[in-house]
């Protein structure tokens, strides 16, 4: 699990830390969402905020996978995520954001959600088999 944490940990910092820009690639999906789809709505400031969500997902789950109270994964992913915002103040073609930060504890809240229930699940079959046994 720490393997897992930690890879995702180093993608996602190469991700957000490097001045790399990624607008073309989001223009990109909202042009085909628009002319492809005829989605008009979703622009390029909702895939970010999507791609801030999903990118998120992960941390929430493995947080809660290790440390089982749900909750501490999504204060680890607000903490995390203001200190992404931080440190993109001194990065080229990178703009900090409080939209982000919001997206990305939202994600991290679907991923601990998941988690749990993932973990409810278990623990239901485990009882259940104990009851057959």
């Amino acid at each position: 699990m720490l393997v897992a944490l930690g890879a995702y940990v180093l993608a996602v910092a190469l991700v957000v830390l490097t001045p790399v820009s990624y607008e073309g690639v989001i223009h990109a999906i909202s042009d085909l969402a628009r002319d492809g789809l005829g989605i008009d709505w979703f622009g390029s400031g909702w895939i970010e905020f999507a791609a801030n969500i999903a990118m998120f997902v992960p941390l929430g789950f493995l947080l809660t996978l290790l440390f089982r109270h749900h909750w501490y994964g999504v204060a680890i992913a607000l903490a995390l995520s203001a200190l992404v915002e931080i440190a993109q103040i001194v990065i080229p073609s990178r703009q900090p954001s409080v939209r982000d930060i919001v997206a990305n504890v939202l994600g991290a809240a679907i991923g601990a959600v998941l988690a749990w229930l993932l973990v409810v699940r278990r623990e239901k079959k485990r009882a259940t088999a104990e009851v057959e046994s």
